[in-house]
């Protein structure tokens, strides 16, 4: 059987320049592990009651953001998102599917999040829109996948995916020539001041499976 192809976005999507707060403030950080910008009006019209995570904010994983964003003309998506867990693993985990060489010179990481569509539009099947930024200042696209990858799936959202739902996703990344992961970044568009999250990047460990569970009547056999 041939092996299924890999879909892999390692061109630059957007090369970052030096994103700043424009505030000019000398005052101190709010916190040692987030910087939060400061911004008085939403940068999209959002549900009442939707409070947006200014742009420039940089957070840490464990930090959530609410975010807005144009997913298509005259459609606005509001998420709250909660990047939870990055990882790394080796290439050699993609070893059923068709790799180029490029793919092969990348260095893999897994991007977990849990995200909830606080908005009002239906954002079913809709790409997750979050990249990451590698050494060099580049943003870099999720990896799909043509077919089941059960250690990280890395698929849309799924469908649908109404206003009030929540999902756990995990996305793949490949950082070509052995990139590092700097940032998760939340960049729509790009003159948009992306929020970023940072965090320590574990080595991914698959979880052990479950032990079937001995019926009642199984024990009660196994008594001399």
């Amino acid at each position: 059987m041939k092996a299924p192809a890999i879909g892999l976005a390692v061109c630059a999507v957007l090369v970052l320049g030096g994103c700043t707060d424009d505030g000019g403030s000398d005052s101190a950080d709010p916190s040692p592990s987030a910087t939060v910008a400061t911004s008085a009006t939403p940068y999209l019209p959002v549900p009442a009651g939707v409070t947006l995570t200014p742009p420039g904010s940089q957070l840490s994983v464990g930090d959530a953001a609410v975010v807005a964003y144009e997913p298509r003309q005259e459609q606005v998506g509001a998420l709250d998102i909660t990047v939870t867990k990055l990882e790394t693993t080796k290439i050699e985990a993609f070893s059923a599917w068709q790799l180029s060489d490029a793919q092969k010179a990348s260095t893999p990481y897994y991007v977990r999040a849990t995200i909830e569509n606080v908005g009002e539009s239906d954002l079913g099947g809709r790409p997750v829109p979050l990249y990451v930024v590698n050494e060099d200042d580049v943003l870099l696209e999720a990896t799909p996948f043509a077919s089941s990858f059960k250690p990280c799936p890395s698929t849309p959202f799924p469908d649908p995916f109404a206003p009030g739902d929540t999902a756990k996703v995990c996305l793949v990344y490949l950082a070509p020539d052995r990139g590092e992961l700097e940032a998760v970044s939340f960049r729509p568009e790009e003159t948009f001041n992306p929020i970023t999250w940072t965090g320590e990047v574990e080595k991914y460990v698959a979880p052990k499976p479950d032990k079937p569970k001995k019926s009642k009547d199984s024990k009660k056999s196994e008594k001399p």
